[in-house]
Parts: structure tokens; sequence; C-alpha cells
């Protein structure tokens, strides 16, 4: 009897499988895209263009994200998660590899920009599976193991990029739209039978919507922080770092890649802790702890005169950006609650980071001509101390132990039906998972 509660009592602190696959999924995606970022700027340039018509088409693909993510959204709650998923990956693949075979810089241009829908279809479902198929104690965990797929995938992929470049510029686009195909059949492969992340049937419940959400300070909180995050760390970051290493600390462009890397090493040195501590100790203390560390690094980097500085205030700033994603992506998921019919909050929070990333190059490149690259990094850095404020008011979202004790009840109750109903494929959905837990107390507004 013992051994049975004990095997339970396991179960219900393991991830579903099919986070894995997510997990899995999003670490092929993220090498694909690490593929093609040495690539698209150069190629971008050999259809006889200057370097606004060639960051433009760097920029298409995130104005794009943000125009269609509403729409994603929409589609997600419409249709579910997996098929939007699954199609998002294949036009993100096939723009790609069209981008390949573009005889002019417009064509160019459009295939790229088209891009830019896949992606904030397959973005958004991802992460609205993520919230359904996470248990709400351990969502946490499952936003780290994601982000560290996606980070690793990062990591890895400008190693092949810079490979497949100096061969031809060509290639990098077929080996991401490859990379994509893979991925997207990867997850085919495995979800397709998979009865917790199929479409719910006959799910007449309401859905959030983004009017309701922002009743939660939370979800205003976390919007906050997105946008901080995007500014600083998918805006600032790429842009600003290179031109201060070559006008401030005087060194070669590589330099600027080093410093990416120890920013990524810092920030995969945290996710998977972050996402474990949000589980127990709650997601606001470690979005606090984050947002003031990443601001300290952020700020510290605009003030470095040396190169062993430079790097070490790039580590701080990595590790304030790991702490926080974890537990500010399971604080939206414990908003929206373990039914996961929240597709434009989700595309709403997304939306948060990609206006940051598009405003936050332009606003500190400008401070930084115009005044000096510290104000552009201090300007950037108090931007997280904003959201840091923001976050102050609001309420802690991580389940009650007694919330959790009663949705790892129900989980296991829904193990003792599927062994009665044998094999999971057979018959009508079986109750497993976070389809039979209790939905979780919505966060006080």
């Amino acid at each position: 009897m013992r051994s049975a509660e004990e095997s339970t009592d396991q179960s219900a602190q393991r991830l579903p499988a099919e986070v894995w696959v997510l997990v899995v999924a999003s670490f092929v995606i993220a090498i694909g895209f690490g593929i093609l970022a040495p690539a698209l700027p150069s190629y971008a340039a050999s259809f006889d263009v200057g370097v606004t018509a060639a960051s433009i088409v760097i920029s298409a693909f995130a104005f794009m994200r943000l125009a269609f993510a509403p729409v994603s959204g929409k589609l997600v709650t419409r249709f579910g998660e997996r098929p939007i998923y699954l199609i998002g990956i294949l036009i993100v693949a096939l723009s790609t590899g069209a981008c390949a075979f573009a005889d002019s810089y417009w064509q160019l241009l459009l295939f790229r920009a088209l891009g830019g829908t896949g992606s904030t279809m397959f973005t958004v479902s991802a992460v609205a599976l993520l919230v359904r198929l996470s248990p709400p104690h351990l969502r946490g965990r499952a936003s780290g193991l994601w982000g560290t797929g996606f980070l690793l995938g990062n990591v890895i992929g400008p190693i092949f990029g810079g490979v497949l470049v100096s061969i031809s510029l060509k290639l990098p686009f077929l080996g991401y739209a490859a990379a994509l195909v893979l991925a997207a059949f990867v997850a085919w492969l495995f979800l397709r039978r998979s009865t917790l992340a199929a479409p719910v049937k006959n799910d007449n419940g309401p859905v959030l919507t983004v009017r309701e959400a922002l009743k939660h300070r939370a979800y205003v909180a976390s919007l906050a922080s997105s946008f901080a995050n995007g500014w600083a760390v998918f805006g600032v970051r790429v842009s600003l770092i290179p031109l201060f290493v070559s006008a401030v600390l005087l060194q070669q462009p590589s330099m600027a890649g080093w410093a990416m890397t120890v920013f990524a090493v810092g920030n995969a040195a945290m996710l998977l802790l972050a996402g474990w501590l949000a589980d127990r100790q709650g997601r606001k203390p470690l979005v606090l702890i984050g947002l003031v560390i990443s601001a300290i690094g952020t700020i510290w980097v605009g003030f470095t005169t040396s190169v062993p500085m430079f790097l070490a205030s790039c580590l701080v700033a990595g590790l304030g950006a790991g702490l926080l994603n974890p537990p500010q992506n399971a604080a939206v998921a414990d908003v929206i609650g373990n039914r996961g019919r929240g597709g434009p909050v989700l595309a709403g929070f997304q939306m948060a980071a990609d206006v940051g990333a598009i405003i936050g190059p332009l606003a500190a490149g400008a401070i930084a001509e115009t005044i000096s690259y510290q104000a552009a990094f201090a300007v950037t850095g108090l931007l997280s101390l904003l959201a840091a404020l923001v976050w102050l008011a609001a309420p802690e979202t991580l389940p009650s132990k007694v919330e959790q004790a009663e949705q790892a009840a129900e989980s296991n109750r829904g193990v003792a039906v599927a062994a009665e109903c044998g094999c999971l494929d057979e018959g009508p959905e079986v109750p497993l998972g976070a389809r039979v837990a209790g939905k979780p107390r919505q966060p006080e507004a």
C-alpha cells in the first residue's frame, strides 16, 4: 500500500511526457534559428541594398510577429494548440526555404515577413500547451526546461550556421527549413495520439479575455517585466553591445560574440534553478530578484572600461534574465488557470516582449548617439527596476499547499481510472494529469 502511495506521489511530481516533447522541439527550432542568424544580414546585403534595407528584413519578421499575435491567440482558442503549433512551424519552414530561392530583395522581404506569422503561431500555441499540460505546482519547472531548450539551441545553432555560411549564403536558410520540418515531425509523431495534448472536445468553458486578465495585477506586472526584458535582452543586447564593444572598449567585433556567449551561460545556469525555486518559494520573489539583478548587470555594462569587467557585467545580466523568465511565465499560466483557454492573454504577453524588442534598439540607439552609451544602458536598466516596482504591488500566484494536495489527489484518481481503461489510445479520452486537476484559485486582482 505504501509503495503504491509513493509511486502515485512520485508521478504527481513528474512532468507529462508531452512537455518533454515540446522541450525537444523547441531545442531543434532554436538550433535552426541560430543557424540562420549569421547569414541573414549578409544575404540581404547581397541584393545590392544598403544597411538600412538589410536591417528592415530583420525587423520585418519581428513586426509581423507583433501584428499577427492577436490573430494567433484567437486561432489557438478556436482550433486548439496542437494543430496551430504544427501549422505555425511549417509556415516558417516554407517561408525560410523560399528565402533561399528569392530572386530579388523584395521577394526576400516578403518571404521573411510571412515567416513572422508562423513564428507567433507556434510560440503562442506552445506556451498554451505548456499551460494546459503542466500541473500548476510544476509550471515553473516546465517553463525553465522549455526556455533552456531554446537557449541551448541558440548557443549551438550559430556554430553550424558559421560553417554553412562559409559554403553558401543559401545553405543556412535550407538548414533552418530542414530543422523546422524535423521539429514539426517530432512534435506530430509524439503528440498525435496524446489524449492530454488533444483539443478539448465540447469545451464550452469561458475564455479568459485580455480585458479580464488586465484586472489581475500579476498579469499587468508580467506585461511590464516582459516589456523590459524584451527591450533589454532581445533588443539592446543584440543591437547596442556590438557598437559598444567597438566604440568604447575599442575591441574587435568578435568580442561582442563572446559577450553574448557569456550572457547565455549565465542565463542557462539559472533557468532550471529558477523554475524549481518558483514552484517552491513562489513566482513573485524570483521575478523581483531577477529584475533587480538584470538591472544591475545592464547598468554596469555601460560603465565598464575593461574587457574583464565587461564580461563580468554580461554574466550578471544573464543570471538576472535566467532568474526572471521561468517564474514570470508561470505567473501568467497561473492567471489563465489549468484549462489553458487564454490564447489572447498569452498573445498579449508575447506582444509586450516584441514591442520592447522593437522599441528598445531604436530608443537606446538614439540615446547612445545623442547622450552616451552609459545613459542608454542606464535607461534600459531602470526599465527593469520600474517593472520590479509594478511587481511589488502584485499578489503571489503559486497555488497554496492545500490546493496542490487537492490537485495531486485528483491526479491520483485519474491514474486509477486510466489503469482500468487499458490502452490510452482506446475509446474516449482518459482524464489524466491536468485534465482532472482541480482548477486553481485565480490570483487576487
